[in-house]
């Protein structure tokens, strides 16, 4: 098995009616709990590393994990960058062995966003990666990505297909009504299933991506508050809408959030319920298997990927 492209994952999940999860990772522990529920599940998977990940465990780092966790594990794993800010470390990445990239130019005049993102397809698939851009802005904040809600737009269909027709790019992340982080929604959640509609009309088999898509249950939620630290109002976007939007051509679901309010849950429990542990081990290791079965239970009752694989 090896590092692959999202290229066949995305054609599969297109027919197929489903959506690929596309995991964060920082460390160690995160890795091996995504990597064991989608060998459990039999899932096709997606490790994406942001510029925070990168800052914290060092590229090379997070890089052989990846490819210990493959060697392990026995699957095909997809090693995608998340929210690429500009064309070098675009660039980087690639060269670094990433099998897929993501720039993001959506904070750019849509010209702009044209350019940057022709510029990273270009090098890319010359060199057989595959590129994710963004075109609509979502609110909220994940790592480096802070957008206010008053900032926050959504997808035009038409200059949806004008921009893949112009860049070349092999997916594209719209903003529907998703929001990053776990602070989402002040009112009901919604999102804008018409809108995604003409998207993919317009658009027909080409996979699109959905950022800002955790969707907490509420027992994590409760856990956390229980456990010394309050995390007031998280709430996020029904697993129900998710499970429609992949079935409407979103092929990606970005999972973040969800994994770190699990992790986070099960270690507050054990130092509090053992305030004399110093063992790492000993609250990472629980916090290891909250990650597989968060991520076991997406893939199979939100994404619909379970065996799929």
């Amino acid at each position: 098995m090896s590092l692959v492209t999202s290229k066949e994952m995305f054609k599969k999940a297109y027919e197929g009616h489903y959506a690929v999860g596309a995991f964060n990772v920082n460390n160690m522990e995160i890795i091996q709990g995504i990597v064991d529920a989608a060998k459990q599940e039999n899932a096709p998977l997606i490790l994406q590393v942001s510029a925070g990940a990168r800052k914290y465990a060092n590229p090379i780092y997070l890089r052989k994990l990846v490819e210990a966790a493959i060697e392990d594990s026995g699957i095909d794993i997809c090693l995608h960058l998340d929210h690429g800010e500009d064309f070098e470390i675009c660039k980087q990445c690639v060269d670094d062995g990433f099998t897929s990239v993501m720039i993001d130019g959506s904070k750019y005049p849509f010209e702009e966003n044209i350019a940057l993102t022709k510029r990273v397809v270009e090098y890319a698939h010359s060199k057989g990666v595959v590129v994710e851009a963004e075109l609509g802005k979502l609110a909220g904040v994940e790592d480096a990505v802070k957008v206010n809600a008053k900032d926050a737009t959504y997808t035009d269909p038409d200059q949806a297909k004008e921009f893949v027709e112009r860049t070349g790019v092999d997916s594209l992340a719209i903003a529907i009504g998703t929001s990053h982080g776990a602070y989402k929604f002040k009112g009901d959640p919604s999102l804008d299933f018409e809108r995604l509609q003409t998207i993919e009309k317009l658009l027909p088999n080409f996979p699109l991506v959905l950022h800002g898509s955790s969707s907490v249950p509420k027992e994590f939620v409760d856990l956390c508050n229980k456990y010394g630290g309050a995390i007031p109002g998280a709430a996020g976007v029904p697993e129900e809408m998710l499970k429609r939007a992949s079935q409407m051509g979103v092929c990606k679901i970005n999972i973040d959030t969800d994994l770190r309010l699990a992790m986070t849950a099960c270690i507050r429990q054990v130092l509090v319920e053992n305030p004399a542990e110093f063992d790492p081990r000993k609250y990472l290791g629980p916090g290891r298997v909250a990650i597989k079965d968060m991520v076991a239970h997406k893939m199979r009752d939100v994404l619909g990927c379970s065996g799929k694989r």
